[in-house]
């Protein structure tokens, strides 16, 4: 049977959110012909790989055998408390179920039941397990439908699409179907999202009833934000960005009491917020509500829950939110080693973009990663060096732990992953001990996926090498090549104004610090002028505070006619006002000086090292003839007097002679 036409009833905007991802695929149509013979006829299936963490939800992990980025599979688990019950008898050899206010659980026997549901490693132990319990709760069918979807779902559709045939399954989606007004609110919802979860079709007869009900119950207006955002979720995925529950949805959500919000509902709050359907500046007062109380929660977070906010307030790319920020960076570094690969990488993305980070967080992470690197993902693994590389962070435990496992996993690398590896290196200007085997793997992937890697991608790569003092010459006449260079050039200004600086200063590495190289020269029609610019600079800019101090101890020690502060380094490298000095000029010249005034960020954030660019700039201007005068914040900072800024300039330029 062909799918019906997309029309606004029976088409299914399925979405992929972070708790539930729903996929096109053929639906199931669970019809009842009378009572007490369901039958259920597969056709078309959608699948649902998720749903967030909650009060009452337990993650269950299906992986691999080792630590990945896995997918989550998060089932709702009933409330104990429950007023109806469902009890499970046989009727003309068919499991029938039927609600009943006389009968219920005990408080021993749902937990009990929970429990063996939990150990139940495949379906036909789940119905082993129903046929074997004499009462259930609305709750506890729910959940053996759930546990039926984490065991059957695979990808984007079920294992084996017949256990929706199952007499079990089919009787008890058919009561719930007549009994659905007998069910609680968690009930009703755990039951919805199980359904859904089992690919049913929202056209189903159960389906159909199950939300009608639950429109009855939202409008009375007494379900729980928990039950709400779950609801929410579920109608996305239903009925598209367009249900007319949605917006009803949000605005019972608005008007609940956000000082009772666990953190688990604040998460789920954010994430159906961010699925796209909303409309964010409309409920932008109920969003900064939730950030202020999130302040509150933080502390109470599990790691699931600092991962799942952090990547809310990406997603919503919040600005004024650097309080949450670091009170979330301060509880992610109590869960470094319980995050799940997925997880830490997000946290990681999230400290990057708010480019945040704080002492006891790299320290969990120091003692982490090295036990890590051999079993993470390598998305996971990437991801944390290039963290310590945007952060200017050297970490020897860290960055050495991903070298040495880099040398014998990067074949199984994508070429984006390797070339963040070396860019971090080039960044941080580091080599680790086993720097010859990790450029010789870098090589050996140049030499077999050379045509895998895209243009930018490559550069950056090459161009990361010449900063820790590698020179990739075997790769040189492909990358001056006309034809790489046409691949390179972007219409995006800045893009190119990067690439063609990054070809620059390639061109000038093997010119002046290969002389043996007799490859192919860069023409001055890809060259840049200077490597100080706004935004994606080959050179750190001068602090200011510091330039000012150095410049007026300068002035008091040689007169302003005798040194041109604009004027800091040649070819390329260029002063404060974009003036070079040409290198060819040696008239009335007995030294040549180039005074560094180094800032904090011309080095690493933990160590009194310079970053790549910054040494390999004085490389340079060491090779085109200059002395380098260095004047570190950390050395200038410490004088307090003019005296002592010119007494501590004189010493640096006039080593041998006294004031």
């Amino acid at each position: 049977m062909q799918p019906e036409p997309k029309t606004q009833r029976g088409f299914v905007a399925w979405k992929l959110i972070e708790r539930c991802l729903i996929q096109r695929y053929p639906p199931v149509f669970l019809n009842t012909r009378n009572v007490g013979q369901p039958l259920c006829l597969p056709f078309l299936c959608t699948p649902v790989i998720g749903c967030m963490q909650r009060q009452g939800f337990r993650k269950l992990l299906q992986g691999c055998g080792r630590r990945g980025l896995t997918t989550t599979t998060i089932i709702r688990e009933p409330f104990f408390i429950t007023s109806r019950s469902v009890r499970l008898h046989s009727n003309s050899g068919l499991p029938q179920f039927h609600l009943s206010q006389l009968h219920q659980p005990s408080t021993e026997e749902e937990p009990a039941f929970q429990r063996q549901l939990r150990s139940c490693s495949s379906s036909e132990e789940v119905f082993t397990l129903l046929h074997s319990v004499e009462i259930m709760s609305g709750t506890m069918a729910a959940a053996a439908l759930h546990r039926v979807a984490d065991l059957e779902q695979e990808g984007t559709t079920l294992k084996d699409p017949s256990v929706l045939e199952k007499d079990t399954i089919r009787s008890l989606c058919f009561q719930l179907e007549q009994d659905s007004q007998q069910l609680t609110d968690d009930g009703l919802v755990s039951a919805l999202l199980a359904c859904t979860r089992l690919f049913l079709d929202p056209r189903s007869t159960v389906m159909e009833r199950l939300v009608s009900e639950s429109k009855e119950r939202l409008d009375k207006r007494q379900m729980s934000v928990g039950q709400l955002w779950i609801l929410g979720d579920i109608m996305l995925a239903v009925e598209g960005p367009h249900s007319v529950m949605l917006e009803q949805v949000m605005e019972q959500i608005q008007i609940q009491n956000l000082a009772q919000w666990s953190p688990e509902d604040l998460i789920g709050v954010y994430k159906f917020m961010q699925s796209g359907s909303i409309k964010i500046g409309k409920y932008r007062k109920l969003l900064n509500a939730m950030n202020s109380h999130g302040l509150t929660v933080t502390p109470h977070m599990n790691p699931a829950a600092v991962s799942g906010m952090f990547s809310a307030l990406v997603a919503f790319n919040q600005t004024k939110v650097m309080p949450l920020v670091v009170s979330l960076c301060e509880q992610a570094a109590r869960h470094v080693p319980h995050f799940t690969d997925e997880e830490l990488t997000a946290v990681l993305l999230a400290l990057m973009h708010f480019d945040h980070s704080n002492h006891s967080f790299v320290e969990a992470l120091e003692n982490y990663v090295p036990k890590m690197t051999s079993s993470s993902h390598p998305e996971t693994v990437t991801t944390v060096i290039q963290f310590f590389g945007h952060m200017s962070i050297l970490s020897p435990f860290v960055v050495d732990a991903i070298a040495e496992s880099f040398v014998y996993r990067a074949d199984c690398y994508s070429t984006s992953q390797v070339t963040k590896h070396i860019m971090a290196l080039g960044k941080l200007g580091y080599l680790p001990p086993n720097a010859n085997e990790v450029f010789r793997k870098v090589e050996h992937i140049l030499y077999t996926r050379f045509s895998q890697f895209q243009p930018h991608m490559l550069l950056n790569l090459l161009h990361s090498c010449i900063l820790v003092e590698r020179f990739p010459l075997n790769f040189v006449d492909k990358v001056f090549g006309v034809f790489f260079l046409l691949k390179v050039h972007d219409p995006n200004i800045e893009l190119n104004w990067h690439a063609q600086a990054q070809l620059t200063q390639l061109w000038m590495s093997f010119t002046l610090e290969c002389p043996f190289y007799k490859g192919p020269t860069l023409h001055s029609k890809n060259c840049v002028k200077s490597f100080l610019t706004s935004g994606r600079s080959l050179e750190t800019p001068v602090d200011l505070h510091l330039f000012n101090s150095v410049q007026s101890a300068l002035v008091h020690l040689l007169g302003s006619p005798y040194f041109d502060y604009n004027v800091l380094t040649p070819n390329c490298y260029t002063g404060q006002n974009g003036y070079v000095l040409p290198t060819h000029n040696t008239e009335d010249v007995t030294r040549r000086l180039a005074l560094c005034i180094d800032g904090k960020k011309r080095f690493t954030t933990n160590k009194r090292q310079f970053l790549g660019k910054e040494a390999t700039k004085q490389r340079h201007l060491r090779l085109l003839g200059y002395e380098i005068i260095q004047v570190p914040y950390y050395e200038f900072k410490k004088l307090k007097s003019n005296t002592s800024m010119v007494d501590y300039l004189h010493q640096k330029i006039f080593p041998y002679r006294k004031i």
